[in-house]
């Protein structure tokens, strides 16, 4: 199970990785296959117009079809 998570970890890093939001006060945990996904989530720089409740909602269904059985985010929203 250990494993299991480390991997989706990764796959988790790289599909946030890939969007215009800021994550650097986001901490990213996976246990069991649920990921949480606790802190701070805003737009990067000079891009302010990101949705992150779409962004969100979008990064949810790929880590979900990647193996994830639940996303969780505990996170505070910033513009």
């Amino acid at each position: 199970m250990a494993l299991e998570n480390a991997g989706l970890t990764k796959i988790v890093r790289a599909q946030i990785a890939r969007r215009s939001i800021d994550t650097s006060l986001l901490s990213i945990n996976v246990i069991g296959g649920v990921v949480h996904l606790i802190g701070v989530l805003r737009p990067v720089r000079g891009n302010p117009n990101i949705d992150l409740t779409e962004e969100m909602n979008h990064i949810s269904t790929i880590l979900r079809q990647k193996g994830a059985r639940e996303v969780v985010w505990d996170v505070s929203l910033r513009v």
